[in-house]
């Protein structure tokens, strides 16, 4: 962890290695509540796996989809735990991610007013990036 190149790569493996069970087990979940006569019939009107994919299992785990992708885009962007513990924002700066530099300002630093405003700003990013992938997973 105290390669500049290699820092954030490694926190963000650490990252998708956490979130890869939640979204496997619903993803598996969903899949399971799909009635396989959908697939049948996609193979009786000449589908292949590629087309069977696309139009029977994707449109039936948009939800499902939506809910691994909020949560996966919200843990990115807010991410603090997993920094904090495994590099501190370093080496250098080169973890530092608007979590840590939201935790240095306040309680490092002092400035409160600066880490609220910065953590106001987080909070309409994830809003903002949250918003689109939830309106695109309920329609149908």
């Amino acid at each position: 962890m105290s390669d500049f190149d290699w820092a954030l790569p490694a926190v963000g493996m650490i990252g998708v290695w956490v979130l890869l069970g939640f979204c496997t087990v619903l993803l598996s979940t969903g899949i399971s509540k799909i009635d396989p006569s959908l697939y049948e019939s996609a193979r009786i009107d000449g589908a292949n796996w590629w087309e069977e994919f696309m139009s029977v299992t994707v449109p039936l785990l948009r939800n499902e989809i939506g809910v691994c992708l909020t949560v996966t885009v919200t843990a990115a962007l807010a991410a603090f735990d997993i920094v904090y513990v495994t590099t501190a924002g370093g080496p250098g700066n080169a973890t530092t991610v608007p979590g840590v530099e939201i935790y240095i300002l306040a309680f490092t630093q002092q400035q409160i007013g600066l880490a609220s405003a910065l953590a106001v700003l987080l909070m309409l990013l994830v809003v903002l990036v949250v918003i689109p992938i939830q309106r695109l997973s309920r329609e149908a």
